[in-house]
């Protein structure tokens, strides 16, 4: 049955979602991870773990019952680890094989250009990952491309042969001006902490930052903040605070001298506990902003920021004559405690503007001609809840930043964004009383096929487009990820990605005007996208630039093309009354489905819910639901009422109403079930 049938199916069924829970057989949870959901049969016992599922026949060739017995009866005796099914270890053995297959697909996950020597084309660098399985880790490399633009139409990669490895890199980050690379190499131990600055031909500069210095950098991509000034002398940057001194204790009790960490006849307290930011942050210390000489490597600490605040994010303000220069960052107010700050972006936040730390021999003349009042910590966005990502415009006039602002005043985990604009004054003095204004607000109920608000908006290092005031910026809409510009002077914005594509799509860096940009589905590799405008005002065009980084087997693409995706539209029947208009509107689910039958048997459907509760499941892709559906079953990805994308109204008719929702996730399957387009279905 084709994917606009299943459309009209559910439609028929979301409108009477409890008769047909009715007449279904009641759904057995299994007791062992991954907590199956599923619907038995007369045919089909429990599968408790994901493993066992019993996979469709058709794309990975499974031989008969019958044949696996004979040649079980033929082959020496094995002994085999405890629960694997002897009759099973051959689609055991070829399910690992493609598991490998998909694994070994790369990711791209930055990208940056430069301008060519010559004056001619660009040079553009990628930073690709690779799992890597039995290290259970990533490996990290760069491969490096010369851009030539002939025609308005016409662009042209030429790929470096091979990539270089970035072993045991945290990360890099270029220069303003192209002509320098930082890397950061992060300790595994209590080792120093190592900076490198490299030129286009060597090595420059190298730098052992001890830990008494500070600890590691930052480098989630949330805390994280390295930025070159202007003139690439100072680097400021995020990282622990250094670790204070744990009191050491001997057969005596406690030495007031401390002792060697080697000592045998001494040791070391833990010290006074301290509060962490939760998930993936343990063992982590606060993060404090630092600032290094380039040349000297001399590291000094920016003062004056409040013990309960963790900083984050920072970039060095324009510099102004007669003027101190200053930094501005993100402060996570700790006052009321630590909370888990991943996955929850409710907490609040504000941008502070400090005064960066001299260096040289005058540093002491310098810092006594500031009036005292100069070096106080200073915050920018006073009465706002939140603001993150501060991103000055080139002539550094304007200091653009996001707001999360609707979850902090919520409590929801996540929610709709806003982008603000302050003009950034030339008297520092006024700065706490500057006009913050709102570019991008928060949408409550998008219209039909309208902008539904900014979502996991992220801003390019570099989003400015040549006129000083568009940036280039992704979001999540609905259940795509889509390329936005915004001009943040009129407040005017366009999506530049192709409308009428479902897939996901992804600004990576500028070329110029130009975009270079990734595109995916659930069913298509990433591919490079470039996109330019040929007549200003005009739509975006975007060409294809085949690319060595993302390639797979013949056997993980011929699969692949043997799928298809669909984003359906769900809609809502909902007892509860006085449900807001953007509530009412319908959810979405990304359905991947074989292509073709070749006979009447229905594949097993797996349900895929993201967590949060406030996220959403973009149709880009990904090799763990590639990996399952290559295996023959069907997938059905729901973002029910409370997924980012769909306006603030939607979302905000989520907590509280839980227990009633929760037929968003299960009207779907339901509707798959009583109308035999699934043998069974199961809950992921």
């Amino acid at each position: 049955m084709g994917l606009a049938a299943n459309k009209n199916i559910i439609a028929a069924i979301a409108n009477r979602p409890q008769e047909f829970v009715r007449q279904l057989p009641l759904p057995i949870i299994s007791t062992t991870p991954p907590f199956l959901l599923h619907f038995p049969t007369a045919h089909s016992p429990l599968l408790p773990t994901l493993t066992k599922l019993a996979p469709c026949p058709a794309p990975i060739g499974r031989v008969s019952a019958s044949a696996r017995m004979e040649g079980s009866k033929a082959a020496p005796a094995k002994t085999l680890p405890l629960g694997l099914d002897p009759t099973m270890e051959e689609e055991y053995e070829s399910q690992s094989k493609l598991l490998r297959e998909f694994a070994s697909i790369s990711s791209i996950d930055k990208a940056w250009t430069f301008k060519s020597e010559n004056g001619i084309g660009s040079q553009a660098m990628f930073a690709i990952s690779q799992p890597n399985l039995l290290a259970n880790k990533r490996r990290k490399s760069i491969l490096s491309a010369n851009v030539s633009k002939g025609s308005s139409s016409s662009v042209s990669f030429q790929w470096a042969p091979f990539p270089v490895e970035m072993t045991g890199v945290a990360t890099m980050v270029p220069s303003p001006s192209g002509s320098k690379l930082l890397v950061v190499r992060n300790p595994e131990s209590e080792s120093p902490v190592q900076f490198e600055i490299w030129s286009q031909s060597q090595l420059e500069k190298e730098f052992q930052i001890p830990q008494s210095v500070h600890g590691s950098v930052y480098t989630d991509g949330w805390f994280e903040g390295i930025s070159w000034n202007s003139d690439e002398t100072h680097i400021a940057y995020v990282a622990e605070e250094p670790t204070p001194v744990k009191p050491t204790f001997d057969g005596k009790g406690y030495k007031k001298c401390g002792s060697a960490e080697k000592d045998c006849n001494s040791w070391k307290g833990l010290g006074e506990w301290e509060e962490e930011w939760g998930e993936t942050y343990a063992g982590k210390r606060r993060p404090v902003v630092f600032v290094i000489d380039t040349s000297s490597g001399e590291v000094q600490l920016v003062k004056g920021i409040a013990k309960h605040l963790s900083a984050g994010q920072v970039v060095w303000a324009p510099s102004m004559e007669s003027s101190p220069q200053y930094l501005v960052f993100v402060g996570w107010s700790s006052e009321r405690g630590k909370l888990g700050i991943k996955y929850c972006y409710n907490r609040p936040c504000a941008l502070y503007a400090a005064r960066a730390p001299f260096f040289g021999s005058d540093a002491k003349s310098e810092q006594k001609e500031i009036p005292a009042v100069d070096s106080n910590v200073i915050n920018v966005t006073e009465g706002l809840g939140s603001a993150f990502f501060p991103l000055f415009s080139p002539d550094g006039r304007v200091l653009v930043f996001l707001s999360a602002s609707s979850c902090v005043e919520s409590g929801a985990h996540w929610g709709t964004e806003s982008l603000h604009r302050i003009d950034w004054p030339s008297d520092l003095k006024t700065l706490s009383s500057a006009k913050i204004a709102e570019v991008i607000p928060i949408v409550q109920c998008p219209e039909d096929g309208g902008f539904p608000g900014l979502y996991y908006a992220s801003l390019l290092r570099h989003p400015w487009l040549s006129d000083g005031s568009t940036i280039v910026l992704n979001s999540v809409w609905h259940s795509s990820e889509v390329i936005l510009t915004v001009n943040v002077l009129s407040g005017d914005l366009k999506r530049i990605s192709p409308a009428d594509s479902s897939s996901a799509w992804h600004a990576l860096t500028l070329d110029g005007d130009n975009i270079i940009a990734v595109s995916s589905s659930p069913v298509d590799l990433p591919e490079i996208k470039y996109g330019y405008i040929e007549v200003q005002n005009a739509a975006w065009n975007w060409s294809s630039v085949p690319s060595p980084m993302i390639r797979c087997s013949e056997r993980v693409e011929s699969l692949l093309s043997s799928r298809e995706f669909s984003i359906l539209n769900i809609p809502v029947k909902d007892v509860s009354a006085n449900l807001p208009k953007g509530a009412s509107k319908p959810y979405e689910a990304i359905f991947v489905s074989c292509t073709s039958k070749k006979s009447d048997e229905l594949d097993p459907l797996i349900v895929v819910l993201h967590g949060g509760p406030h996220s959403v499941s973009v149709s880009s892709f990904s090799r763990n639901h590639a990996f399952l559906s290559s295996l023959g079953y069907s997938l059905l990805i729901v973002n029910y009422r409370g997924s980012l994308g769909f306006g603030e109204e939607a979302l905000q008719s989520l907590p509280g109403k839980v227990g009633t929702q929760v037929h968003d996730m299960l009207t779907p399957p339901l509707c798959f079930k009583q109308f035999q387009l699934a043998s069974k279905w199961f809950l992921l």
